[in-house]
């Protein structure tokens, strides 16, 4: 495209030269800064420019990039995982598993994924026998994450497994066993810790934005819609493992966590069920909790199967910060009151869904620079111990006091 300086009959390099020359015969303004002696040569024509800063880091070539292996094609995984998968810098779809034989072939023939790649939950040990497998990512009912991570670290590889970890202790703890032996990575696929709004939050926190945060707030809520086949397997206590705060009120109990970076002493909760409702025959639609916390700070929960809500917010000497939405898959906002501040929309330049990518790329990472990722099996383990002790507590009906590790000590 013709430059506005050519119109003018001058090519860059001799405006450039006469701003010059004007410098030095006092053609500049008074108080313009003169150009300097020795310009660069710039081209006026197009030519290969030397290699810009990357503001990102650079995808891994091709040939690089490990693969993986999805297990489970419910809602989640093709609308969030898959598409997250090709967009990462790591990876490639290496592989499925799928007890539907016609929809695996449908995603397959789609992302590129080779006929003798897909498996079925009878064949699924077979995927050690595939060194284009370097992870295999868990996306089944909870009930069935110890079973299929212990079996997919047997065969060699790394795991990420969708929260809730499992759907007890002891799974945990079989799970972590399981990937020591196996010497293979274990993560936990808490995608809020990689979500741009809740690292903006935490560094809010951290520089001091709150002053000294005393309390944190958290109301994740959602109608549980039995006409939905994504949700039919969560009022089933074997598959599920609990109701609203095992599915859901999890991520607020993980946020606190996360805001607060200390794990509870001791907790209360309560538990309450629609009266000759179906859908609560085996798992709990609400749940409130407080947490008490070594420093003096406290968490108020609260988790529900028939109410709408999705918000977190840290509370402080100097202000607060409010995630709302918290933990959506998109259209995340964080808002911060404070004196002088009044109340503003915080800025977040990367977007929500970048917690998807976020969160495989780290595992990727993990593996390929053998670091410990910052969702590991024990973080899994202990909010599968407090999420036993909440359901304790609310059985007994009082105050229970919990060890580091999210277990009750009595």
């Amino acid at each position: 495209m013709t430059d506005r300086i050519d119109i003018l009959g001058l090519s860059r390099r001799r405006f450039l030269a006469a701003a010059g020359s004007a410098a030095g015969t006092g053609l500049v303004a008074s108080g313009a800064r003169a150009q300097p002696e020795n310009l660069p040569d710039i081209p006026d024509e197009a030519v290969g420019r030397p290699f810009p800063e990357a503001r990102l880091e650079m995808p891994l070539p091709p040939e690089q990039r490990l693969g993986w292996c999805v297990v489970g094609l419910g809602a989640f995984a093709l609308n969030h995982v898959i598409p997250a998968i090709t967009r990462s810098q790591t990876c490639r779809l290496a592989a499925l598993v799928s007890g539907n034989a016609g929809k695996a072939a449908r995603v397959a023939a789609s992302y590129g994924v080779p006929d003798d790649a897909i498996f079925d939950y009878d064949t699924f040990d077979r995927i050690a026998n595939s060194n284009a497998i370097d992870v295999v990512y868990i996306v089944l009912p909870n009930g069935l994450h110890a079973e299929y991570t212990i079996r997919a670290l047997q065969a060699g590889k790394h795991v990420m497994c969708e929260k809730p970890m499992a759907n007890t202790v002891e799974e945990c703890r079989a799970m972590i066993e399981a990937a020591d032996r196996a010497d293979r990575k274990l993560m936990i696929a808490y995608r809020a810790h990689f979500e741009p709004h809740n690292q903006r939050a935490l560094r809010m926190k951290t520089e001091g934005a709150f002053g000294d945060v005393k309390l944190v707030t958290g109301d994740t809520m959602r109608p549980l819609d039995l006409s939905r086949p994504r949700d039919e397997w969560r009022v089933l206590r074997d598959l599920a493992g609990g109701g609203s705060m095992m599915d859901i009120g999890i991520y607020a109990l993980n946020g606190a966590l996360y805001f607060l970076q200390e794990s509870p002493i001791a907790l209360v909760a309560s538990i309450s069920n629609p009266p000759d409702d179906v859908r609560f025959r085996q798992v709990e639609d609400m749940v409130t909790v407080q947490l008490r916390f070594g420093s003096g700070a406290l968490a108020n929960l609260s988790s529900s199967f028939t109410m709408q809500e999705n918000r977190i917010q840290i509370l402080g000497t100097g202000g607060t910060g409010l995630l709302n939405p918290a933990t959506s898959y998109s259209g995340n906002d964080l808002y911060e009151t404070g004196a002088g501040v009044g109340t503003r929309l915080v800025p977040v330049a990367e977007p929500a869904a970048r917690q998807f990518t976020g969160e495989i790329d780290h595992l990727s990472r993990a593996i390929i620079d053998d670091f410990r990722p910052d969702t590991p099996g024990e973080m899994g383990l202990r909010d599968v111990a407090l999420i036993e002790a909440i359901y304790a507590s609310a059985a007994r009906g009082g105050w229970v006091e919990v060890n580091a590790d999210g277990t009750m000590k009595n």
